[in-house]
């Protein structure tokens, strides 16, 4: 028995008025009864609940599939999306099988009960990604390029707890792309690097840095030597190296901590 409510304001000073029925068979509130907000409450629960079902019924009509192939879709018992639309079992849909339907059917998660995005008082909610800006800058992996200058072309999100493993701070990082291939085959040339550049201000480590030496900017493998030598190494046998340098001749911005690449 579903009761209708008719909108209500009040202030905070205001009674609740008891449930009355009106001329057209109309539940409406009555300020003297506390239950009555209880039941309001409830109800958008409820229809907030089974917007998603009904959506997700309007479209299980319209392409004639049935509970038992979808329930196959998303993995599960034969019996999952029937007991989730007439039983209300579960009683939202998980974000793997919401995500599964969402795609076979080509309609945004939200319709079928993601969150859209706030809190239920209207706040952002946390995705748990941090975006990384990526750099309009080509970091040579070849003969050299000009550092260009740090203009945001885009971001990236990677999770926070995933940075936070890496041992990266989010605001010290960037993203450039790699231009040439030294570094081949461990970098590509357009592939995507991560930038540490908190690893400008620490005792050097070995491993791949982006560098700058006279004014051109490249990414390549530093190894320590004593007495603060420094040898520049290409991942690639036919490009030169710089051994056993001196490290005041290398600038060096940052340390690769990520590498990506489209396959």
């Amino acid at each position: 028995d579903v009761h209708v409510f008719s909108s209500f304001s009040a202030t905070r000073s205001a009674t609740l008025q008891p449930e009355r029925i009106d001329k057209n068979n109309t539940r409406t509130f009555d300020r003297t009864n506390p239950t009555c907000l209880g039941k309001f409450l409830c109800y958008n629960s409820n229809m907030e609940d089974n917007e998603p079902r009904a959506t997700l019924e309007r479209l299980i009509a319209d392409t004639g599939d049935d509970y038992a192939s979808l329930s196959k879709l998303v993995e599960r018992n034969a019996a999952y999306i029937q007991q989730y639309m007439k039983r209300g079992t579960p009683k939202r849909l998980g974000e793997r099988e919401r995500g599964i339907l969402a795609r076979y059917f080509g309609v945004d998660e939200t319709l079928l009960g993601a969150p859209d995005g706030n809190d239920r008082k209207g706040r952002p909610r946390s995705s748990g990604l941090r975006l990384i800006p990526k750099l309009r800058i080509d970091a040579s992996a070849g003969p050299g390029a000009l550092a260009g200058d740090d203009e945001s072309i885009g971001q990236i999100g990677f999770d926070e707890k995933w940075l936070k493993n890496m041992g990266c701070q989010p605001s010290h990082l960037s993203l450039i792309s790699v231009l040439g291939d030294s570094m081949a085959p461990t970098l590509i040339d357009g592939d995507d690097i991560m930038v540490d550049r908190s690893a400008a201000d620490g005792p050097l480590r070995d491993g791949i840095h982006v560098i700058r030496i006279d004014d051109t900017l490249m990414v390549k493998r530093l190894a320590k030597g004593p007495g603060g030598r420094i040898s520049v190494l290409s991942d690639n046998p036919a490009y030169p190296d710089w051994r056993d340098i001196d490290g005041a001749a290398v600038t060096v911005i940052g340390r690769v901590m990520w590498a990506g690449r489209r396959l």
